[in-house]
């Protein structure tokens, strides 16, 4: 027994070591796949109630009431796109369950052969890539205060070779005062490896980023702000100068540079009114004002929603998203009657005459709370917001550094 220890042993560790470190693998888990959150920077981690940001910000589920299905449709140059399908469903009180699928690729790309002549008219070969992502996310509030969240993601690749990869995170979410929410997210704790057909094997290393919410009340206007914050990695240096046309050493880690490091990050505003109208703005990195996203959000009815979102970029084209979320439940239960006002996460409480749709024993983060579908007796200022009462209310290619 104790040989066939040691043989696995020393298997795994040279497994470990025959791996190549780089950066950015599994890079395209990293693209932002929400319209939402694409308006707001991709500051996705402190956006709550978007279910097509699973894959970084897995504590959101641990405020679910309702299942919802959500799905977006991005397309870049070249006609790649980006098409992206999630589910999430409520697991009892105070927990969640998300499943999302998505795949992007490119379709009818004509190659010639090496050797081959040009062919005439339409007369040409053509190839496909793409990569397909899985990914299950589970969130749990363990405190009135606390949130926590895991997700399991992998990945096909198709291309001049198949590949498969996979990582694993982990998040969580801490209420430091009522409005203002703090997040954290080890992204890669089990690493970030992907293993080709050729046998050859990559890893990327783990990686931090913290993120903040603040949200308020503006009666007189009959809406509400919400601003959010999301930083660069923690652990690495990271390539932040979006501006491809100059060659700056950028990237600095929070204790090497903690200017650079804090102008690495990406934020975004919003503001919500009370008829379920959202306008929203941010930066894909402040470190240029080329990283300008904006757009907009609609609740249609209590159980559907449409965003739309622009994101410009210093030198690629810009980028247009759309994505949809819907409610079976609410869909098919008219009587549970709670406002899907888009509200910013987390949401402040309001007073009744500013939020007609709610019912007036419930006040929890602007949001009424269906009947038998509270969490007890807590105020909202001890059990922090939930992902449905803000519903119902990075370019392709992640984040790269170098040691």
């Amino acid at each position: 027994m104790r040989s066939w220890c040691a043989v696995l042993i020393l298997g795994t560790a040279f497994q470990v070591f025959a791996m190549d470190r780089v950066s950015g693998a599994n890079a395209t888990l990293d693209i932002e796949p929400g319209a939402r959150s694409a308006a707001l920077g991709s500051a996705t981690m402190a956006v709550d109630g978007d279910y097509l940001g699973l894959v970084s910000n897995p504590y959101q589920l641990s405020g679910i009431r309702y299942g919802w299905a959500s799905f977006s449709h991005t397309a870049y140059f070249e006609d790649t796109q980006y098409d992206f399908a999630s589910a999430a469903v409520p697991l009892g009180e105070m927990q969640g369950l998300g499943l999302s699928f998505a795949r992007f690729g490119a379709d009818d790309i004509p190659y010639i052969r090496e050797g081959e002549p040009i062919p005439e008219g339409s007369d040409y070969n053509t190839l496909s890539y793409a990569d397909w992502m899985f990914s299950v996310t589970f969130g749990r509030r363990i405190m009135d205060r606390l949130d926590i969240g895991v997700g399991f993601h992998g990945l096909y690749r198709e291309m001049d070779q198949t590949g498969w990869g996979f990582r694993g995170d982990a998040g969580i979410r801490y209420r430091l005062v009522d409005k203002l929410f703090v997040s954290g997210l080890l992204k890669g704790w089990t690493s970030s490896a992907v293993t080709w057909e050729s046998g050859e094997v990559e890893y990327s290393s783990p990686e931090f980023y913290l993120a903040a919410s603040y949200s308020l009340p503006v009666s007189y206007l009959y809406g509400s702000l919400g601003l959010y914050w999301q930083s660069a990695g923690w652990l690495h240096h990271e390539a932040r100068a979006l501006d491809f046309d100059t060659d700056e050493d950028r990237g600095g880690r929070l204790w090497d540079d903690p200017v650079d490091w804090l102008f690495g990050g990406r934020g975004g505003i919003e503001y919500t009114f009370d008829f379920g109208l959202s306008l929203r703005a941010g930066l894909g990195s402040f470190t240029t004002f080329k990283s300008v996203t904006a757009g907009a959000g609609l609740v249609i009815a209590k159980f559907l929603r449409v965003d739309y979102a622009f994101e410009s970029h210093p030198v690629l084209s810009p980028v247009h998203r759309v994505s949809i979320s819907i409610s079976p439940y609410l869909f098919s239960h008219p009587e549970k009657s709670v406002p899907m006002e888009n509200r910013t996460a987390p949401e402040a409480s309001r007073e009744p005459q500013n939020a007609p749709l709610q019912e007036p024993a419930a006040e929890s983060d602007g949001q009424s709370s269906p009947e038998g579908e509270g969490l007890g007796e807590a105020s909202p200022a001890e059990t922090g917001p939930t992902s449905d009462e803000v519903l119902e209310t990075q370019p392709a290619g992640g984040s790269y550094w170098e040691e």
